[in-house]
């Protein structure tokens, strides 16, 4: 087996970490864990990670980790354990999730037919411009639905507590959608 290579980048958000691995954790979106409760029976992983002193937040992505570390954590602590705990779990060929764990089926839908097409449209616009940009800066952006000329976006990862997810949100996100979809009159963070 080939050795794993994991990198350290920095995020926009100075409580975040990025870790990039050299090999593929999951096939697309990404996972996000904001507690070692959520973690448990869905990521061995994500589990070991929290076990790291100051980890708060733990977020799989296609290729890498974002940690997010409490304030009272210590970056020094995080950034040399870290790396060694999927190190670790991967050489042990340990899964990264839980067999029965999918976690791209929390994707939620609307209930009007009429919204189905601009759901896809939204989806498409995330899906190929929008969440590769986020996933840069070691975040991610979940659909959540579209109701009223409203779409309902989770922001995750560094993106979560970010200071600038806000206007990310609403001058990125918003304005690219609204200029590509004339129904959505508004982008909301849920």
């Amino acid at each position: 087996m080939e050795k794993i290579q994991i990198s350290l980048e920095f995020t926009p958000n100075p409580n975040t970490l990025k870790f990039v691995v050299s090999t593929r954790l999951m096939e697309r979106g990404a996972a996000n864990f904001l507690s070692l409760e959520q973690a448990v029976g869905k990521s061995p992983l994500a589990e070991q990670l929290f076990s790291v002193p100051g980890v708060s937040a733990v977020m799989v992505g296609p290729n890498f980790i974002t940690i997010t570390k409490k304030l009272e954590g210590d970056w020094d602590i995080v950034a040399e354990q870290v790396p060694q705990k999927i190190e670790q779990h991967l050489t042990a060929a340990l899964p990264v999730f839980s067999e029965g764990f999918n976690p791209s089926a929390s994707h939620s839908s609307s209930s009007k037919p009429e919204d189905q097409e601009i759901e896809k449209k939204i989806r498409e616009i995330l899906d190929t411009e929008i969440r590769p940009a986020v996933a840069m800066d070691g975040g991610d952006i979940t659909f959540g639905k579209f109701e009223d000329g409203v779409v309902y976006l989770s922001l995750q990862g560094s993106c979560s507590s970010c200071p600038s997810s806000t206007a990310t949100l609403k001058m990125g996100v918003e304005t690219r959608l609204k200029e590509l979809i004339p129904e959505v009159k508004e982008v909301v963070q849920f």
